[in-house]
Order: structure tokens, then C-alpha cells, then sequence
């Protein structure tokens, strides 16, 4: 029996279960030469996956309408007739939700769980860590010494983003959307403050008393006016690092912001997006990097994990409501 996950219909605001279809077939998969049979361990869901699901153009391909959702996924090699794969080997690719595929081998990579957790290879040591890493030094060009804001900082990326920070020597201020992730922020991630915006009632001024010093480099994953209040505390030649906009990604219709260009102009600041594949030529100096700082307890995670391949929908939707602390993972 093998499950699978398909997009029903591409979702109108906040993705509902509505928009997801399971399917259950009874199919033994036969694998030909140069394949391998792979049963899914855990599986990745991110907010970018939202942007997939709808018919926009993008940097990436929109999902097919009834066909399976992909994302990060850990998956067991169950049988193998590919050289470069063994019985038992984990690996690490973009799958389609399902608990059993045939794959050739392109894009997977082996990973070791006795090095690391095998759910850290879709976390810290995966595509979450070296977007935090890579998004703050290619873009941030940090110095040791400046204030660094991280919005969503409780999230996958940004609780890593800040913790690199610190490494580097930085004033590290995190905004999240509770008391106890400021305070997981502060205590568990080393962040040197943090700001509830939920209970902020004046989310510029807080950041002002913050950040005294003014805002040097700012990793924005949300977007909105969080990142309208930030505008209004960069310093000169500041770097504004755009990785995500999950508070307005469900958005029916274009939300309305204050425009950045006098800002820009005043403070002869940088403003860019990226997404890291923009850096695939520094992903091994990236990984290795991250794993040093994690070897050496100078980096730490936390982790959402969810059970069950049937509630991998649910924690993707529950996303967009802040459920998560850290890295959101199904286990199978």
C-alpha cells in the first residue's frame, strides 16, 4: 500500500485540507537497472511551498493539479539496483509526498544519521541552514560589532540566522509572535533581545529602544509592517536581506506597504532578495561550515516534529499560524 499526497486545488488564501487529496494505491514497485526504491522517513514543509501551490510565476515551477506535492525529503533506499546507492542508505532530495517512490538517483544525497540526526539534513545542515548562513554573509556582509534584526526569528531560518550572528559577533535582536519564543530566542538561541510584535503596541519605537544603535543588517522572512517598522531604524549603508514574506503570501489581494525607496536613497542602503540556489557553488564551504559550528556546540536547533504521513497537510498549514518552533517536520 502506498500513500500519496496531491494538490486538489490550488488554495485561495490560507491553505485548507480542502485543497489536498489522499490517495491509496496497492502497487509493488519494480525498480530497472540504475534505480532504487526509497520509503520515506521525514518530510520538509516550508512556507515557500505556498507560492508552488498557486499559478503565479515564479522562481520555481508551480505544483500540477492532481499530481503529488514535492518538498525535502529523508528517505530509506529499500532496494537498489543503482551503483551509487546501497540497501539501508538514507539520502536527502525534493520528493513527492508519498510513503514509497522509485527514484535514478539524480539529486539525492547520502546523509549519515550517526553524524548528525537525520532530521537536521532538512534543518540546520540542510537547505535551512545554508540559506541562513549564505543569505546573512553573501547579502549582510556582516562586521563584527553591528545590529542584526531577524524577523520570524523563532522559525527554521531565523533562529539560525541569529545564532550565526552571535558567532560572528554581532547585536542580535529577534521578532517573534509570543512570550515564549522571545524567550526561547534569548535563552535557548543566545539572542541579545527580543520584541512580541502580537503585544507590541508600537513596533517602531520598540525596535528604536532595541537597537539604540540603529539597524546595520536586517533578515527579513516576513514582510508587512514588521519589516515597514524596520525601514524606519536602518542605519546608513544598511543591508536588508529579503528571504521570505509569509505574512502576506495568502494574501487575496496586493497588500498595501509604505514605500522603501526613500529610505533606500537616504540611507544609501541594500535591499535584495535571494533564494539559495543563487549560492549552489558554496553550498560544501556552507555545509561544512554549519557542521564545525554544530560539532563544536557553538550552533543548536529545535524542531517541530509532527507524526504521521497523513498530517503532513495540517503542519503545513499550521504554518501560517505560528505552531512551529524551529524546523516543521513529519515523521513517517
Amino acid at each position: 500500500m502506498i500513500k500519496t499526497i496531491l494538490l486538489k486545488n490550488r488554495p485561495e488564501g490560507t491553505p485548507s485540507m480542502s485543497d489536498f487529496e489522499f490517495i491509496t494505491e496497492e502497487s509493488d514497485l519494480n525498480i530497472k537497472e540504475g534505480e532504487l526504491l526509497l520509503e520515506t522517513t521525514y518530510v520538509s514543509v516550508d512556507p515557500y511551498l505556498r507560492g508552488r501551490m498557486s499559478a503565479a510565476k515564479s522562481y520555481v515551477p508551480s505544483f500540477e493539479l492532481n499530481k503529488p506535492i514535492q518538498s525535502g525529503v529523508i528517505a530509506k533506499v529499500i532496494a537498489s539496483k543503482n551503483k551509487n546507492f546501497a540497501v539501508g542508505d538514507f539520502v536527502s532530495g525534493m520528493l513527492a509526498w508519498k510513503t514509497k517512490q522509485v527514484s535514478n538517483g539524480d539529486g539525492l544525497l547520502k546523509v549519515d544519521g550517526s553524524k548528525a540526526p537525520l532530521s537536521t539534513y532538512l534543518g540546520v545542515l540542510g537547505m535551512t541552514g545554508l540559506t541562513a548562513y549564505l543569505g546573512l554573509e553573501q547579502i549582510g556582509k556582516p562586521k563584527a560589532g553591528e545590529t542584526l534584526v531577524v524577523s520570524g526569528a523563532a522559525g527554521a531560518v531565523g533562529s539560525v540566522v541569529g545564532q550565526i550572528g552571535k558567532i560572528l559577533g554581532l547585536t542580535v535582536i529577534g521578532i517573534a509572535g509570543t512570550d515564549e519564543k522571545i524567550e526561547m530566542l534569548k535563552n535557548k538561541f543566545g539572542f541579545d533581545a527580543g520584541i512580541n510584535y502580537n503585544t507590541s503596541k508600537d513596533m517602531k519605537a520598540d525596535i528604536a529602544k532595541a537597537a539604540p544603535n540603529g539597524v546595520d543588517i536586517y533578515f527579513d522572512n516576513v514582510g508587512g509592517p514588521i519589516s515597514d517598522a524596520v525601514l524606519f531604524n536602518i542605519n546608513r549603508f544598511a543591508r536588508m536581506i529579503i528571504c521570505g514574506a509569509i505574512s502576506v503570501y495568502n494574501n487575496k489581494e496586493l497588500p498595501k506597504s509604505i514605500s522603501v525607496q526613500p529610505f533606500l536613497v537616504k540611507n544609501s542602503a541594500l535591499m535584495q532578495g535571494f533564494i539559495v540556489s543563487n549560492y549552489a557553488d558554496k553550498f560544501p564551504e556552507a555545509m561544512k561550515q554549519l557542521s564545525t559550528w554544530l560539532a563544536d556546540g557553538k550552533l543548536t536547533y529545535t524542531e517541530t516534529i509532527v507524526d504521521g504521513f497523513d498530517n503532513i497537510p495540517q503542519a503545513f498549514i499550521d504554518l501560517f499560524e505560528g505552531k512551529n518552533k524551529g524546523k516543521m517536520i513529519v515523521k513517517i
